[in-house]
């Protein structure tokens, strides 16, 4: 593993510790961000995507979450995608190695939240099943700007914590632990989203 990428993990772990969710810049570089976005164009081209649901059922309810996703799978990742997979994967090794979470695999896929979409407030654990630890969000967009919206909102004890979707910009939260919101945004909004996992 590059020391720079053991930088950057100790970070997010040491902002987890502390306040229950860590955020980081540059996790992606720009060529990293248009080989994404190059990825995703082609994935929704080919119509690989859909409504995403809600719950385990997988229910579609628009007024609650209006993203559109496909999952990522290594067997069938391109090379910018095995590249990011693989980043994933050292992240949680070094998250296994310094905080002892038994971390066995993870979900991740595409996330496409067309013009004016959002997700409410909700918590990234489904009932009677705690597998999911860690919830993550790498942004892929491009020239983003503040007007354009589109903030995750983290609502914690003490205040919300709301973050622009930066491309290159990683989000780790404890996902049993910190509800949050997607609000909407004048412009498609792109990410690459899961959880880490302590179940096979």
């Amino acid at each position: 593993m590059e020391e720079t990428w053991q930088v950057s993990f100790e970070s997010i772990i040491s902002q987890i510790i502390d306040r229950g969710y860590g955020i980081i810049d540059g996790f992606l570089s720009e060529e990293e961000i248009t080989q994404l976005n190059k990825s995703l164009t082609d994935h929704y081209q080919a119509q690989e995507f859909k409504q995403a649901g809600i719950s385990k059922n997988q229910d579609i309810v628009k007024s609650i979450r209006g993203d559109e996703i496909m999952w990522l799978e290594r067997n069938n990742a391109n090379t910018i995608e095995t590249e990011f997979l693989n980043r994933l994967e050292e992240f949680m090794s070094y998250v296994n190695y310094t905080c002892f979470l038994g971390l066995r695999s993870y979900e991740i896929h595409y996330a496409s939240y067309p013009v004016g979409t959002f997700y409410k407030r909700h918590l990234d654990k489904f009932r009677n099943d705690s597998g999911r630890k860690l919830s993550f969000i790498c942004y892929i967009n491009q020239q983003w700007e503040p007007e354009n919206g589109g903030e995750l909102v983290l609502y914690l004890p003490d205040k919300d914590e709301v973050v622009l979707p930066l491309g290159g910009r990683l989000v780790v939260f404890e996902s049993d632990k910190i509800e949050h919101e997607v609000l909407p945004a004048n412009r498609e909004r792109r990410s690459l989203t899961g959880w880490l996992r302590n179940i096979d």
